[in-house]
């Protein structure tokens, strides 16, 4: 009998996993509850995002949340405000191994996402020997081997960043490309309509350029014929649900069954 254990950050199997493009099925987190995260690691995604751009998420909300994963076979992925090498940092040393960086839009926007999750000489990370993402000091060997168990995917969420694609796939610490379906609608000039025609094929070239490079590309898609339809299409790292949606359709089908209109 095969026994799940729980993630461990160090070696990185989730990276591995990414850079391998074997299939990645996460969910999206934005409640900012260490209860409910707790709830969805007992589930068995292969990844949970712990979102800190769109969500009331900080590091004094995020750290109980990463405890409340530590028997879960779930891979924790956070994902900062902005491509801010401060936040980054702070993340990196709260205890995160897995980022997801917003509003990639060029080369050099990657380059600094990846630089801020590495140690000098291949990055610009800030050294701290005691904090909680090498165990308060705990882990002897932590500063060599940190920057090759750092996951980097960065969002592609412009008309720009889709132009570049090359560019970004090509860079070196970059392990996926991830989409942004709402915010590259809205830069396609349709707001709210990722459905539409521009927009999917832009989302089609990006997965094909990714595959091109040899590189993971993902995207959310919380509505189940669209997650389909983007793993048909190449996806590799794909978020198929969303806790806040996930609770809302619930709480509405049981609302609609015992009270009409």
């Amino acid at each position: 009998m095969t026994v799940s254990r729980p993630y461990q950050p160090l070696p990185n199997a989730f990276r591995a996993s990414v850079v391998k493009r074997e299939r990645q099925i996460g969910c999206w987190a934005s409640l900012a509850s260490p209860i409910t995260t707790e709830l969805l690691g007992t589930i068995g995604f292969d990844w949970l995002l712990l979102d800190a751009e769109h969500a009331p998420n900080d590091e004094l909300t995020l750290i109980p949340q990463l405890m409340a994963l530590k028997d879960s076979v779930t891979a924790p992925m956070v994902r900062p405000p902005s491509n801010d090498s401060v936040v980054i940092k702070r993340l990196l040393d709260a205890g995160f191994f897995n980022l997801l960086i917003p509003f990639v839009d060029s080369a050099a926007d990657a380059r600094r996402a990846v630089a801020a999750t590495r140690y000098p000489p291949q990055g610009m990370r800030g050294v701290s020997v005691g904090q909680r993402g090498n165990r308060y000091g705990a882990v002897a060997d932590y500063l060599e081997v940190a920057n090759d168990n750092i996951c980097v995917a960065v969002q592609i969420e412009s008309r720009a960043a889709v132009e570049a694609i090359d560019e970004i796939a090509a860079v070196d610490g970059v392990d996926a490309v991830f989409i942004g379906p709402s915010d590259l609608a809205a830069s396609y000039g349709h707001l709210g309509n990722a459905s539409h025609p521009d927009v999917q094929q832009a989302i089609a070239h990006v997965f094909e350029r990714a595959k091109a490079a040899a590189k993971a590309s993902g995207i959310l898609a919380p509505v189940r014929e669209d997650a389909e339809r983007y793993l048909a299409m190449g996806g590799t790292l794909v978020a198929v649900c969303a806790d806040m949606g996930l609770l809302r359709g619930a709480a509405q089908a049981v609302k609609n069954h015992f009270i009409k209109g």
